[in-house]
């Protein structure tokens, strides 16, 4: 979990943790040099539970790419899931997803998710996302939300994330292009929030984003990718209804 300056939402996704069904679960937190009352929050959640093993960066870093890199590789466990500071996992995540392990080809599960508003208020707006998905029908677009996804360390590797506005997305594909598939739940077990000046309102610069994924990171042909980027445009506006 990368934090900043999250004191607003921190507690609630924090308790979402703790009220897991599935208890063997480590969080790490790892502070981006906050500035409100963000680190005495995880101070005292700290000391409640050692299950919660809290980090903090040496500088800003202005990305949850760092933070999250540090906590991975601080992770003693198999399975790497994420959750940001102010979202919130429903109680049976962690088990209901971990029960999908067991085929030798999963590498990810993951679930649909509901948005919810500012102030925590849910109106059924539930984004659904296919049952299997490898990674040519990713690259059609990201359907994986990061606050749903695991994914398994035995199989795969430690992966991290590369600096880049779409750092999630990439992570995926760079799992499934190895072979593996990403599973989901089919149910709905996370609630994200969502914020009016977030990143990612700025439809325009997620479009020049994406592009980049096609041609520079993926290194993808200009027709295909115009294909995938016609498939992405479609999915997200859909997306966006939601």
């Amino acid at each position: 979990m990368p934090v900043y300056n999250s004191e607003r939402f921190l507690e609630e996704s924090i308790d979402s943790v703790l009220n897991q069904t599935y208890p063997n679960w480590e969080l790490l937190i790892v502070d981006d040099c906050s500035t409100d009352n963000s680190p005495d929050i995880l101070s005292r959640y700290a000391m409640q539970d050692k299950r919660i093993r809290c980090f903090k960066t040496a500088s800003p870093s202005g990305s949850p790419c760092l933070p999250r890199n540090l906590a991975i590789e601080a992770a003693k466990g198999r399975y790497i899931a994420f959750l940001d500071s102010d979202d919130c996992w429903l109680p049976d995540k962690l088990e209901r997803q971990l029960s999908l392990f067991t085929k030798v080809n999963t590498g990810i599960v993951f679930s649909n998710y509901e948005k919810i508003s500012e102030a925590s208020k849910r109106n059924n707006r539930v984004v659904e996302a296919p049952i299997t998905v490898d990674y040519k029908y990713l690259l059609r677009g990201n359907v994986i939300g990061c606050l749903t996804a695991v994914y398994d360390t035995t199989k795969v590797g430690k992966m991290y994330f590369i600096q880049h506005t779409h750092e999630d997305y990439i992570l995926w594909l760079s799992i499934l292009k190895k072979g593996f598939l990403a599973i989901n739940t089919g149910t709905v077990e996370a609630l994200y929030r969502v914020r009016r000046h977030s990143v990612s309102s700025n439809k325009w610069k997620v479009l020049s984003w994406q592009w980049d994924i096609y041609r520079n990171i993926e290194k993808v042909g200009l027709f295909k990718a115009m294909f995938y980027f016609i498939h992405y445009a479609y999915k997200a506006y859909i997306k966006a209804k939601i």
